[in-house]
């Protein structure tokens, strides 16, 4: 069984485990809307082009009366806008400041870097291009335009088994990444802010949690990191490597071996 990190017995330290000493096991899965974007896209959107009925899908939503693959199939639906002025409203859209400085040095540590969102797979590809991150991998809802200003998705990543009725699992993506084609376990390093990521959230070995995640974490005892942004993960991701190099070295030391 993986050994859990344990945020309480880490203690800070200068030291930062570099790449050429050590490989470590870790893959980062990452959620986008409010993550990595300092709004939700979807919202943006659905705010600027939606037609009359989306906000009561939201509510429905909220209430738990459908899940969130339901919701946004709807609610894209209801997107009436060219195709030129929406990516002139994406063309908008912030991240975060400090992700593609940690994204640069979790790839120093040779640790990939997942996007996994519930949003929209062409909107993100679109914003992270913009900023130099095209190459990031994207899990998401697939928006698909269609005739006349109108939208629609596919969920190329829903799982009927899915608790949240999610469009993409991402529960299911973390037992995807959690075994290597060579067979060998990788531990994963999870950053979210939102419900979407609660599930998941108890399937991974360590959290980075921003804003509603935080107090999820807190309440269900889950290992776990409070951040505000990413420059406060690009501090604690060293000190992150430097705890399991460590455990490591103690679970393979003489004296642990023979207790």
């Amino acid at each position: 069984m993986t050994k859990l990190f344990n945020p309480k017995n880490h203690q800070h330290s200068s030291k930062a485990i570099m790449q050429d000493t050590i490989r470590s096991p870790w893959i980062i899965l990452c959620d986008f809307d409010g993550t990595i974007s300092l709004e939700d896209t979807t919202d943006v959107l659905l705010e600027n082009f939606g037609m009359m009925g989306w906000q009561a899908l939201e509510q429905d939503w909220l209430d738990g009366q459908i899940g969130s693959r339901e919701c946004m199939g709807a609610q894209i639906a209801l997107l009436d806008v060219s195709h030129e002025t929406l990516y002139q409203q994406l063309a908008k859209m912030e991240i975060d400041p400090s992700f593609k400085d940690f994204v640069a040095l979790a790839n120093r540590y040779g640790i990939a870097t997942q996007i996994v969102s519930d949003g929209l797979d062409s909107a993100i590809e679109f914003i992270l291009k913009r900023n130099g991150l095209e190459h990031l991998p994207v899990f998401a809802n697939r928006l698909v335009e269609e005739q006349d200003n109108h939208w629609s998705l596919a969920f190329p990543y829903a799982d009927d088994q899915c608790l949240k009725a999610s469009g993409n699992c991402k529960c299911a993506r973390a037992a995807n990444v959690k075994i290597t084609p060579q067979l060998t376990s990788q531990r994963i390093l999870y950053i979210g802010d939102g419900s979407s990521d609660f599930c998941v959230s108890n399937r991974v070995d360590l959290v980075l949690a921003k804003d509603k995640l935080i107090d999820y974490c807190r309440e269900q005892r889950i290992a776990h990191f409070p951040i505000q942004n990413f420059n406060d993960a690009i501090a604690l991701l060293p000190e992150i490597l430097s705890a399991e190099s460590a455990e490591a070295s103690k679970s393979t030391s003489p004296s642990t071996a023979s207790s």
